[in-house]
């Protein structure tokens, strides 16, 4: 069975992004950072989200991350799905905050209960029969998104066609060069249709690292 042990963000200034992650979110995310100077330019290509237990929540983490120095993307707002807002890390990564609750049983906390990474891509019928020739599990397949099914993985996975998770974000689609990530796990080396890199856990420096979670998938704005 497929996991995702954790996500390397290539950034200019490890120490900075590391401050940045623990001064927002105060627990440690399933990450780590690796300097690197690739050009890269407009949309990665990816998004993570926090998805949390309520709305409260949701406020909590996203207002940290702005008073830590993110730049707002989407401010938290309520819908359909439940609630949830984007923002642009310093390092360049955006992140996604979201619940599909409604309404709030607590007061509010930077807790989180799954991260998730959501892959933007040209093909979603390509990159769908890339990963489950390679052992993956469909779990929710519809249209342009696919969710897998990654049970025990401290990551989610799944693929969103690239303007719809663009939009979704709150960017333009535009984007070139390096994807600044590297996605490590069981699935071996390898690289996508879309040129994400995958790589053995061994493989990984890492600089913050965090018990493995239970993953799920809520795409905001779907």
């Amino acid at each position: 069975m497929v996991s995702i042990t954790s996500l390397a963000l290539e950034v200019a200034d490890a120490a900075a992004a590391s401050r940045f992650y623990a001064d927002a979110f105060g627990a440690p995310v399933p990450l780590q950072f690796r300097v690197s100077d690739a050009p890269t330019s407009g949309f990665r290509g990816f998004t993570i989200s926090l998805t949390v237990a309520q709305p409260a929540n949701v406020h909590a983490l996203y207002d940290a991350a702005i008073a830590a120095g993110a730049t707002a993307l989407k401010p938290v707002a309520k819908s359909l799905w439940g609630h949830g807002g984007t923002f642009r890390a310093p390092d360049g990564a955006i992140w996604n905050i979201a619940t599909s609750a409604k309404k709030d049983s607590a007061p509010g906390a930077r807790e989180w209960e799954h991260v998730v990474l959501l892959l933007g891509v040209d093909d979603v019928a390509a990159s769908k029969r890339f990963y489950t020739e390679r052992g993956m599990t469909v779990g929710k397949s519809f249209g342009s998104y696919v969710d897998f099914d990654l049970p025990g993985s401290p990551v989610g996975f799944g693929l969103y066609k690239r303007r719809a998770l663009a939009k979704s974000a709150g960017v333009p689609e535009d984007g070139s060069g390096s994807h600044r990530l590297v996605i490590a796990g069981d699935l071996g080396a390898a690289t996508d249709p879309d040129g994400f890199t995958w790589e053995p856990v061994d493989a990984s420096v890492s600089a913050l690292t965090a018990p493995p979670r239970a993953a799920g998938s809520v795409v905001a704005g779907r």
